[in-house]
């Protein structure tokens, strides 16, 4: 079967209003060539081997270990188990904490009723979850698979494939509005309530968008739902089928798959006691079958939950898109299409970055793993995968935290602190010598970073240094400032940065935010003559979320009769004051 390119797919990506629009171009003779497997296949190894620092993973798990204790008042999770690597090994491969603890939720007391100490499961590194959202990934690359091979285009509109689809208005929504979340869907709306399924997909096809299609980024089950109905109809098989035999069949996933038979059931980690009024069905302990509510009503089969998996299939199917779309000797996806899932297409909504089904971009659960290439997803069951191309890792949180209800847990802590620990574990080499000055990755700080108080009167004064920087765009900031009055007054020092091979970047406030490719800039910035000027470097965090930090190495100032610091002198190493800033090997 010929693939087709990501000129053929879409080609041209013209930025219109906000989204990217594809130009269609004719298939060539190029699209008949098929790409074959290559890159690296997983296996255990250290963290040296990955090219990671491992006091770095083992925090990683002390950090992941402190959430089974109040977070703050209950558990985050019963247990989780933890997965982290970088290129073709994993590195960290952990269970920690119980698959199964509770039978039962006590809502009276707000307590959790224990199975007996002889009837808990703990944690197995190959313990099988509930994906929950996690499983949109799955439908998203089924989506993909079908695009690439001309069964479905990406601006075609739902309608065309499954006529009633065009009902109440969604006559224009598109196969891309799905995979974006545009499409105006609400979040959700109660499948489960209608008798048959029929009645089910007739809610669906009746559901009213609350905005225009492509005007509001709106996350919602109902567009993976909708993109089930699609390939099924496409395909003429259901979804699990597809799911067999066009991604985890071909990559050897054998604990990835809807509706885990009984026999998986000591092996699964447990999910809810799932009851009215939290629950929108009174179940009971949920455990081996899907947790979702409409999952659940809609046969276990459903395109926007009720995929089980363990942390190493996940791996897998990380390493296979970071590959570019192939494990061994298969290959589910060409690079160009990979790309697609790499790409923002939702470039009209700042901080609601998307690609073809995955998330990019978002440190609410990335943390410093975030950058513009990120890829990822959460599960509300407590899941979640996050893929970095810029530094070729990956990182899987898989843990029960509606174990055993859904209101003992809040936010995204553990996998924040998770993120945050894997980013800080891949190295920043110093720029020249044995270590840089490093700003560290502390939340709500301000760090800074001194030179001694220099003599700049006889003009032309310059500052020279190797400057590295991934911060949390606009709340976390790194700013040049100098002082002529012994640091009563800071005034903005403006500067220009360049990278190896790019143009040169002004920046005219002195501050830099954001993520700058994770490479060092060579900057350069003019200083005001005064006769004891202070020039530092500060650093600033918000509360919420962290990137990777800020380096500084080689600070060089001269002035027009020469050198007045070099910071290779070690005499003058010596007079920086570090408030917060470390020197660091990596």
């Amino acid at each position: 079967m010929s693939g087709l390119t990501r000129r053929q797919l879409g080609a041209a990506a013209l930025a219109l209003g906000g989204a990217l629009t594809f130009v269609p171009f004719p298939a060539g003779p190029a699209a008949a060539a098929e790409p074959r497997g290559g890159g690296p296949t997983l296996r255990h190894g250290s963290p040296e081997r990955a090219g990671l620092l491992g006091g770095h993973l083992r925090q990683l798990v002390t950090d992941a270990r402190a959430f089974l204790g109040p977070s703050p008042r209950h558990p985050w999770y019963a247990g989780a188990v933890l997965l982290a690597g970088r290129g073709g090994t994993v590195a960290l491969h952990e269970p920690i904490g119980m698959a199964v603890r509770y039978r039962a939720y006590d809502e009276k007391s707000d307590v959790g009723v224990e199975f007996p100490p002889e009837q808990q499961i703990p944690m197995a590194a190959d313990t099988v979850f509930d994906l929950a959202s996690v499983s949109k990934l799955f439908t998203s690359l089924l989506a993909v698979q079908q695009i690439e091979r001309g069964a479905l285009r990406l601006e075609a509109t739902v309608a065309s494939y499954v006529p009633e689809f065009g009902a109440a208005g969604k006559q224009d929504v598109t196969i891309r509005h799905l995979l974006t979340h545009t499409s105006g869907f609400r979040a959700w709306i109660p499948l489960y309530n209608a008798p048959t399924r029929e009645e089910k997909l007739r809610l669906v096809y009746d559901e009213a968008p609350l905005n225009p299609p492509g005007t509001a980024y709106l996350y919602s089950d109902l567009n993976m739902i909708s993109l089930q109905l699609v390939l099924e109809r496409i395909t003429g098989r259901p979804l699990d089928a597809l799911l067999r035999e066009e991604i985890t069949g071909p990559l050897g996933l054998t604990r990835t798959r809807y509706n885990p038979p009984a026999s998986w059931r000591p092996e699964i980690a447990a999910t809810e006691d799932a009851r009215r009024p939290w629950s929108g069905l009174d179940r009971g302990l949920v455990w081996g079958e899907v947790h979702d509510e409409n999952a659940f009503a809609l046969g276990g089969v459903a395109g926007h939950a009720g995929v089980f998996s363990c942390a190493w299939d996940l791996a897998v199917l990380a390493r296979t898109l970071l590959n570019g779309g192939s494990y061994g000797r298969a290959r589910i996806l060409r690079p160009s299409s990979v790309e697609l899932m790499f790409t923002d297409f939702n470039t009209a909504f700042p901080g609601d970055e998307h690609g073809l089904g995955f998330e990019l971009y978002q440190h609410w659960y990335m943390g410093a793993m975030a950058t513009p290439r990120t890829a990822g997803h959460t599960g509300f069951t407590g899941t979640s995968l996050v893929l970095d191309p810029t530094t070729d890792s990956f990182l899987i949180v898989l843990g029960n935290s509606v174990h055993p209800v859904r209101s003992w847990r809040s936010g995204s802590a553990p996998r924040v602190a998770a993120g945050n620990n894997l980013a800080r574990a891949v190295p920043v080499r110093p720029r020249q010598g044995r270590t840089a000055w490093f700003s560290g990755m502390a939340s709500a700080a301000s760090a800074t970073l001194a030179l001694p108080p220099l003599d700049t009167s006889a003009g032309a004064a310059r500052l020279t240094c190797a400057l590295w920087w991934d911060t949390e765009p606009q709340a976390d900031v790194v700013a040049l400032e100098a002082s002529p009055d012994g640091g009563a007054t800071w005034q903005p020092v403006p500067f220009v940065t360049a990278a190896a091979g790019e143009r040169p970047q002004e920046h005219p406030a002195g501050t830099v935010t954001g993520w700058s490719g994770r490479v060092w800039h060579r900057l350069t910035a003019a200083l005001p003559p005064a006769r004891s000027l202070i020039v530092r470097w500060r650093s600033t965090t918000d509360r919420l979320y962290v990137g990777r930090g800020a380096y500084v190495d080689g600070l060089r100032v001269e002035t027009a009769t020469g050198p007045v610091f070099d910071e290779r002198r070690p005499a003058d190493a010596a007079r920086i004051e570090a408030k917060g800033w470390s020197a660091s090997a990596d």
